[in-house]
């Protein structure tokens, strides 16, 4: 894979000292670390190691990975190693995607509070479907799904949201069989929405009463009980949005299912093939207009700017976003998905076409970034012998091998 010509790491270089010098009064520690990670990703200042191909011999520099989860070129291995789990959990079932979004209202009180207002984001959207799940009105049954974090926009505007993949049926209460969604429909999105909003709010006015909620700048008016109000008020008013998407079917229906997971994990804000250029102090780059068609565009921005917006979408440390919850949740995944395949098998219900055991390797196929360990060792002169490594050397040290330095292509995309 041909590696692009400008990288995140390339603006942060060139532009990081003038971010800095604009907001690094509000730039958090975790922020600095991702501007100084993602600069030294792959360069000598992380060290590295020499291999060499055991076939036609030749020889390179591979530096170290960064592995800042925020970094556009240390995602690949993560995601085919998540990846390959879940394969072995994909039930022979339709698929659906559920989204759930936080109002644009709420995106300067997130920066502020992240965790908080993120957590809560998680938190809300899974009882939503946990409960409607569980209600004999709708599926009457406990479902399994994982949701994961997203904070940001094609145009890296702050917009955070959680995507929902959840196989469309569940566990009777009693245990005794598989209840199946509808063909093609899972829950009524009217109802989760209304139902999230109100969850939702209900959580965020309760860590607001327990002190848990931070204002500054030009938040720091909705410190007051009456301003606060006024907020809840407003956003009890607007319509949230939630949507489903059509179910994953289809003749290859298992590895639309591992394609489409891999779209949405280990993500970060921007990968580097969407940039274009960085000229006369801006950065260039591809975004899709949805508001208008899905239509490609070019978006042209200052390059502080760029670098304020890339870092916006950083997490906090040790913040999870990938979770699991309902039968697919950690703590009783493997026992709940035995019992699913054996409802299943008894029930004999028809699979959609392709999702019989899916190929793991599916879901390295649907990214270049997300590949093999094989074809990461494979020589990239001959294409048939294996790297290995011959010698290893440290960070700010030179190897004594005369080699040709690796440029290795970012992992995501």
């Amino acid at each position: 894979m041909i590696a692009p010509a400008l990288e995140v790491a390339d603006v942060i270089r060139s532009y990081g000292s003038a971010y800095l010098d604009a907001y690094g009064d509000v730039t958090s520690a975790g922020q600095r670390r991702v501007l100084r990670d993602l600069t030294r990703c792959r360069t000598a200042a992380l060290g590295g190691h020499v291999e060499a191909c055991d076939e036609c011999g030749h020889q390179q520099i591979a530096y170290n990975s960064c592995r800042n989860r925020h970094c556009p070129k240390c995602q690949g291995l993560a995601c085919a190693r998540w990846m390959e789990a879940r394969a072995a959990e994909l039930l022979p079932v339709e698929y659906f995607h559920v989204v759930f979004t936080l109002p644009s209202r709420l995106g300067p009180l997130a920066l502020q509070n992240p965790r908080m207002v993120y957590g809560t984001l998680f938190r809300a959207a899974a009882e939503t479907m946990l409960q409607l799940g569980t209600d004999p009105k709708h599926l009457g049954a406990d479902i399994g799904f994982f949701a994961v974090l997203h904070t940001w926009g094609q145009n890296l505007h702050l917009h955070p949201h959680v995507h929902c993949v959840v196989p469309g049926g569940g566990i009777a209460a009693d245990r005794s069989r598989w209840i199946a969604c509808r063909p093609g429909f899972f829950l009524p999105v009217a109802v989760m929405r209304r139902l999230f909003r109100g969850k939702f709010l209900a959580l965020f006015q309760d860590a607001y009463h327990n002190g848990r909620l931070s204002f500054h700048g030009q938040q720091q008016a909705f410190a007051d009980p009456t301003r606060f109000a006024e907020l809840l008020d407003s956003l009890r008013q607007t319509e949230w949005v939630v949507y489903a998407k059509p179910p994953f079917g289809g003749p290859r229906g298992a590895e639309q299912v591992l394609k489409y997971l891999a779209r949405y994990t280990h993500r970060v804000a921007i990968s580097n093939h969407r940039l274009l250029k960085m000229e006369d102090g801006k950065v260039y780059f591809h975004w899709k207009d949805y508001a208008h068609g899905s239509v490609q565009k070019t978006m042209a921005l200052d390059a502080v700017e760029f670098i304020r917006r890339f870092l916006q979408h950083v997490v906090p440390s040790g913040f999870v976003r990938i979770r699991h919850f309902g039968f697919l949740a950690h703590r009783c995944r493997e026992e709940k998905l035995q019992r699913c395949r054996q409802l299943l098998a008894e029930a004999k219900t028809p699979a959609p076409a392709g999702m019989a055991a899916p190929a793991v390797s599916m879901a390295c196929q649907s990214k270049p970034a997300a590949e093999t360990a094989a074809d990461r060792h494979r020589c990239p002169h001959c294409g048939h012998g294996h790297m290995i490594i011959m010698e290893r050397f440290e960070a700010g040290s030179a190897p004594t091998r005369p080699t040709v330095a690796l440029t290795v292509p970012e992992d995501t995309s």
